[in-house]
C-alpha cells in the first residue's frame, strides 16, 4: 500500500500529460457562451420583453372593454305612520339579486389610436436597443479574446527574451574567466536578465487577469481561446472609403434609427395633444338582469327585471382651461428636441465611423511597418552577434538590440490584433455588426 501511496503522483501526472491541454475555443462560440451567461446581455434582453409588452398595452385603446358587475342585497321593510304601525302591518323582508353585464367599442378616439401607433414604434425601438446590446456584446467578447492572446504573445516573447539574455549572461560570464571581457559585461547582462525577469512576472500576472475577464464574460473556466493563423494578412476595409460607410449607418446604425423612431413617437405625441380638441365617439351597450326574491319595497311577490340597451355615446370637450393648448405647445418643442438629438446622434455616428474607419488604415500601415521594424531589428541582432564574437561590439549592443527585436514583435502581434479588432469596432459604429463577421473572423483563427 506504501508503493502504491508513492507512485500515485506519478501516475497523477502521466494522466495530466495524456490529457493534453483544452480545447482551443473560437471567438465565435464564446460569443454564444456569452449571450447564454452574460448579465448584461440578459438585461438588454428581459428590457426589451418588458419594452414590447408595454407597447402592446396600447393595443387596449382601440379594442372593446367588457365588464360584469353583480350583487346581493338583504334589506328589510318596515312602514310605520305618524310613529305608529299601519294596519295592516308591512314588516317583511326581501333579497335583491343583481347582475349586468356592460361593453364599449371606440368608434372615434384619436388620442387612443395615436397611442397605439406610438406602441408600435415604441417595438421597433426595443428591437434598436437590444440590436445595439447584441453588438457591444460582440465587441466586448472580442476584446477580452483578443486581450487573453496579446497577453499570451507578451508572456512569450518576455521568455523568449528572458532564455536569449541568460545566454548572453553566460557567454559574459564564461568571457569574463578567460579574460577577454571585463566584469562591466557581466553585470550589464545581469541587470538586464533581473530586469526581464520583473516583466515576466508581471506578463504572467496580466494573462492571468485577462484569462479571469474572459472566462467571467463567457461564464467558463479556463477559456482557450485560439491564436491567429501564422502569416495572416489582416484585411483590408471594403468599400475602401470613408463616406461609404458613413452613408450605410444612416440606414444601419441603432442609434439612428432610435433616435428617428424617437422623433416619429414624438410627432404622435403632438396628435394625441392635439386630440384634446376633438370628440370622442363610442358604441355602448348593456344587459342587466334583476331579480327580488321575497318582494320589493313597492311589490310583495317575487319579481324579476330585464334590461338591454345600446347606444352611441358622444363627448367633446368644449373649454378645458388651456390645458390643451399649452399641451400642443409642449409637445412641439419635444419635437424640435428629438429632430435636434437625431441630428447630433448622426454627426456622432458619422464622426465614429470615420475615426473607425481611419483606425483601420493606420493599424494596416502599422502592421506593415512593425514587419519590416522586426526584419531589420532581427538583422541588427544578428550583426551585433557577430560583432560582439568578433569584438567590435560589446554585450549591452546585443543586449540592446534583443530588447528591441522582442518588443517590436510584441507590438506587432499587438497591432495585428487591434487591426482585426478595429474592424469590428467599424462595423459597430456603423451599424452593421453581426454574427457573422464574427464567423468570418474565425476563419483567420489557428484550429
Amino acid at each position: 500500500m506504501k508503493k502504491l501511496w508513492r507512485l500515485l503522483p506519478l501516475t497523477v501526472a502521466i494522466g495530466f500529460a495524456l490529457a493534453g491541454p483544452a480545447r482551443a475555443e473560437g471567438l465565435l462560440e464564446l460569443y454564444d457562451a456569452a449571450r447564454a451567461y452574460d448579465a448584461n446581455w440578459q438585461s438588454a434582453k428581459s428590457q426589451y420583453d418588458a419594452n414590447v409588452a408595454r407597447a402592446e398595452q396600447a393595443r387596449a385603446g382601440i379594442l372593446p372593454q367588457a365588464s360584469l358587475s353583480a350583487g346581493v342585497t338583504r334589506s328589510t321593510l318596515e312602514t310605520n305612520v305618524n310613529g305608529a304601525p299601519v294596519n295592516p302591518a308591512v314588516d317583511r323582508s326581501f333579497t335583491t339579486q343583481q347582475a349586468t353585464l356592460s361593453a364599449s367599442q371606440p368608434l372615434y378616439r384619436p388620442a387612443n389610436l395615436a397611442t397605439y401607433r406610438q406602441g408600435e414604434r415604441q417595438i421597433e425601438l426595443a428591437e434598436y436597443q437590444l440590436t445595439a446590446a447584441s453588438q457591444d456584446l460582440m465587441i466586448r467578447v472580442s476584446q477580452a479574446y483578443f486581450d487573453v492572446l496579446a497577453a499570451q504573445d507578451t508572456l512569450a516573447f518576455v521568455r523568449a527574451q528572458k532564455a536569449a539574455t541568460a545566454e548572453q549572461l553566460a557567454s559574459a560570464k564564461r568571457n569574463f574567466e578567460v579574460g577577454t571581457s571585463t566584469i562591466t559585461d557581466t553585470r550589464e547582462a545581469q541587470a538586464r536578465y533581473d530586469l526581464v525577469l520583473a516583466q515576466e512576472i508581471a506578463a504572467e500576472n496580466d494573462l492571468r487577469v485577462k484569462k479571469l475577464a474572459l472566462d467571467t464574460l463567457v461564464g467558463r473556466t479556463d477559456v482557450q481561446p485560439s491564436p491567429l493563423a501564422t502569416g495572416l494578412e489582416v484585411p483590408a476595409p471594403q468599400p475602401p472609403v470613408a463616406e461609404a460607410w458613413v452613408g450605410v449607418s444612416e440606414q444601419s446604425s441603432p442609434a439612428i434609427l432610435q433616435a428617428r423612431k424617437a422623433v416619429e413617437i414624438a410627432e404622435l405625441e403632438t396628435e394625441k395633444a392635439k386630440a384634446g380638441k376633438k370628440p370622442t365617439v363610442d358604441l355602448t351597450t348593456s344587459y342587466g338582469l334583476t331579480r327580488n326574491g321575497g318582494g320589493s319595497s313597492t311589490l310583495a311577490q317575487t319579481s324579476r327585471n330585464n334590461n338591454g340597451n345600446i347606444g352611441v355615446a358622444l363627448q367633446w370637450p368644449l373649454f378645458t382651461g388651456f390645458a390643451v393648448e399649452n399641451r400642443i405647445r409642449e409637445t412641439l418643442a419635444l419635437e424640435d428636441k428629438a429632430r435636434a438629438d437625431l441630428e447630433a446622434t448622426r454627426r456622432q455616428v458619422a464622426q465614429a465611423v470615420r475615426t473607425a474607419f481611419f483606425g483601420v488604415l493606420s493599424g494596416q500601415n502599422q502592421v506593415r511597418a512593425l514587419e519590416s521594424a522586426e526584419a531589420s531589428s532581427q538583422s541588427a541582432l544578428d550583426a551585433n552577434r557577430l560583432g560582439y564574437q568578433v569584438g567590435v561590439r560589446i554585450n549591452i549592443d546585443v543586449l540592446n538590440a534583443q530588447s528591441q527585436l522582442f518588443q517590436t514583435k510584441r507590438d506587432l502581434a499587438q497591432a495585428r490584433y487591434n487591426v482585426l479588432l478595429g474592424h469590428l469596432r467599424l462595423r459597430q459604429a456603423n451599424g452593421t455588426l453581426q454574427a457573422e463577421d464574427l464567423a468570418r473572423l474565425n476563419t483567420l483563427l489557428a484550429r
